[in-house]
């Protein structure tokens, strides 16, 4: 096998040439017929059991050409860009100019590169410092929140629906006079004021009393999930059965029992401080490197690869995708929802993928500049916290080159920020 290295015309692209010799293309050739031949099925011979240059004359000679050349590429692509040192950040875009039986198969990739980084100044960079304090008022809005947690519901007989109130009702919807499919329910829990329902619904159900019928007017919104309802008007005949309204229990020590382990309220709101302050710093420190890392970036001028940029929003598509797995909804039904197209849904991440790329290459430059590396104990600590993490034993994970590589590159990047932040001048 030979292969041609050359610069394109482009900045970090380079295009290769390869020359697999027609012996080991024609060996992949047989092997690729040997995993296929169950699935021919050709006059004469049961299926399966035509030999291979009976299924190349009755489909052609390249009927097996487009899986050879799977067979084969791969693994010579990937050594040849290990052994020429060739960081390729992007597909390679593949051109055949010779393929077939009995010859030398000649492709050419043409693949982008990582650029070079040209480091600013990334030491004595100066930021502002982050700082939280807990204040009285960040107490009573937790404490605010544990009150509602532990809030019960007590049913109202001596007034209308308020704002805040929990209804219980029967419901049906029309539009232009005939019950749409979803549209009915019965002993349905609406918290007025959540927002959950169609705009301008449960404003109406205020002033309602119990056991009152009423007619609701409304409009479904013109992005609405339904293409058969989306901007229809449409009426809700609406009963009510029961108005609830949230009581507060007591901020006083027995409400300090019942919520945490304290015997008072003195000590709930210590605990509370506490818990607060801790937040404070993480945020805080959390800010502090966002800010430094940007800083840096910010003295750093790099034209990034649009391979890279591609990558990085194909990452963040499937990242989102997953999420939407978990909710049981697919990507596509999710923009028909929001009415916008994939092309329009990746456009709108391109600025935050390219600053993503942008970090990520001046971090490694700063890595490399700087010979950043995680000791070797503080390495094996954190394996021995993932494998308890995972249920795994410590040598399976050492065992597994790719988990390590994540392991230790997630350690550098963790101790190049600290020595940003480390170096900087904080105000």
């Amino acid at each position: 096998m030979s292969i041609k290295i050359e610069k394109t015309d482009k900045k970090d692209e380079v295009k290769l040439e390869f020359t697999i010799e027609a012996a080991k293309f024609d060996e992949a050739m047989k092997k690729v017929y040997a995993k296929s031949a169950k699935y021919f099925n050709i006059p004469g011979f049961r299926k399966g059991k035509a030999p291979m240059n009976i299924v190349e004359k009755y489909y052609g000679d390249e009927i097996f050409y487009e899986d050879t050349f799977n067979e084969v590429v791969p693994e010579v692509y990937e050594k040849e860009l290990k052994e020429n040192n060739i960081e390729a950040v992007s597909r390679p875009d593949i051109d055949v100019k010779q393929i077939g039986k009995g010859q030398d198969l000649i492709f050419t990739a043409v693949v982008q590169t990582k650029p070079e980084v040209k480091l600013g100044k990334y030491k004595g960079i100066e930021i502002k410092k982050v700082e939280y304090n807990v204040s009285d008022h960040d107490i009573e809005h937790e404490l605010g929140h544990m009150q509602e947690k532990n809030a019960r519901l007590v049913l109202v007989e001596d007034r209308p629906v308020e704002s805040g109130d929990t209804t219980v009702i029967d419901f049906e919807g029309f539009v232009d006079g005939v019950a749409f499919d979803g549209g009915k329910a019965e002993n349905h829990e609406l918290i007025i004021g959540s927002n959950t329902f169609i705009p301008g619904f449960e404003d109406q159900i205020i002033g309602m009393k119990i056991d009152e019928e009423k007619e609701i007017q409304v409009k479904f919104p013109e992005e609405y999930f339904s293409e058969e309802l989306k901007g229809k008007d449409a009426t809700f005949k609406v009963k009510l059965h029961e108005i609830k309204k949230k009581e507060l229990p007591e901020l006083d020590d027995e409400f300090a029992k019942d919520v945490s382990e304290f015997d008072t309220l003195k000590e709930l709101k210590a605990s509370i401080k506490e818990k607060l302050e801790e937040e404070n710093k993480k945020k805080a420190k959390y800010e502090t490197e966002d800010a430094a890392v940007k800083a840096v970036c910010d003295n750093v001028e790099i034209e990034i690869p649009s391979g890279m940029i591609e990558t990085e929003i194909d990452n963040m598509t499937q990242e989102i995708e997953q999420r939407l797995a978990y909710q049981g909804m697919k990507l596509e039904h999710y923009l028909q929802m929001i009415g916008k197209t994939l092309e329009e849904f990746r456009k709108e991440y391109e600025e935050q993928a390219k600053t993503s790329v942008k970090n990520r290459l001046v971090l490694e430059a700063i890595i490399k500049a700087e010979n950043i590396e995680p000791a070797k104990e503080d390495v094996d600590a954190k394996v021995k916290e993932m494998a308890e993490l995972y249920g795994k034993k410590e040598e399976e994970l050492k065992a597994n080159e790719q988990f390590m590589k994540y392991v230790e590159d997630s350690m550098k990047n963790e101790k190049v920020v600290e020595f940003i932040v480390e170096n900087a001048k904080i105000k």
